[in-house]
């Protein structure tokens, strides 16, 4: 239920959903329905220039990035948040991770040789006959980057829930403090989570959005800049839902 409702708010979905409403109010002669279609179509127009999806990312972007050379900060364990995945991938033999999560794996496996940190990785299952994500992501940093992983958890659905079980496997292992690394503009919500859940955590945040530059392409819409909203839209909302619920 709760990834129908997802789905319907979230672009571009919501703001189609927008728009039709208006055009139900429209047929029912009632003017609000003007308003509605204008916004749906518009909001879902915006959202797809570049400008727009780099704002909605930057707001999100607070922590600063690290070093790129020199010693790492003190930490137990480096942890790293699974995001997405590719169920058929036949060249290589099955499911794999998609480009996010592998971004993700990327700057880990830099972090984990230069400080000699034990990793930990997390994700659950994104689908009910789907492997679970952790699993993946371990294979990929031992088979293609050479980085051992030491924890795998394999249950969690949810960012929150990504905290919680890490936490207990941590704790465990007597490690309190951690390196997080996610991409920056979901570093504010999963640094809550997991500080909610009991650990110190140093923000370790990769993908770092720039601003386009300022010529005419910066608001010419792209595919590219729709997904790229729908993140920031995502945060946002999963980012006021942590406020409510907590």
């Amino acid at each position: 239920m709760g990834h129908i409702i997802e789905t319907l708010i979230m672009p571009p979905v919501g703001n189609l959903v927008l728009a039709l409403l208006g055009w139900f109010l429209i047929r029912r002669g009632r003017k609000l329905g003007r308003y509605c279609v204008g916004l749906g179509l518009g909001s879902l127009l915006l959202m797809t220039m570049p400008v727009v999806s780099a704002a909605l990312l930057i707001s999100l972007q607070t922590a600063a990035p690290l070093a790129p050379d020199g010693p790492l900060p003190r930490a137990d364990a480096i942890v790293i948040l699974g995001a997405d995945f590719r169920s058929i991938a036949p060249e290589m033999g099955g499911a794999t991770v998609s480009p996010l999560t592998l971004e993700r794996l990327h700057y880990g496996a830099r972090l984990a040789r230069r400080g000699q940190v034990p990793v930990l990785v997390t994700g659950g299952p994104l689908g009910p006959k789907e492997p679970p994500l952790g699993g993946l992501m371990r294979s990929v940093l031992q088979d293609e980057f050479g980085v051992p992983v030491r924890w795998t958890e394999q249950r969690s659905l949810s960012t929150r829930q990504n905290a919680t079980y890490s936490a207990k496997i941590l704790a465990d292992a007597d490690c309190k403090r951690i390196l997080l690394v996610t991409h920056a503009w979901h570093m504010p919500r999963a640094q809550r989570a997991f500080e909610h859940a009991g650990l110190q955590v140093i923000p370790a945040p990769m993908g770092i959005h720039p601003w386009p530059a300022k010529e005419i392409g910066s608001i010419t819409p792209l595919s590219r800049s729709l997904l790229e909203s729908t993140w920031g839209v995502h945060e946002w909302v999963g980012r006021l839902w942590y406020a409510l619920t907590e």
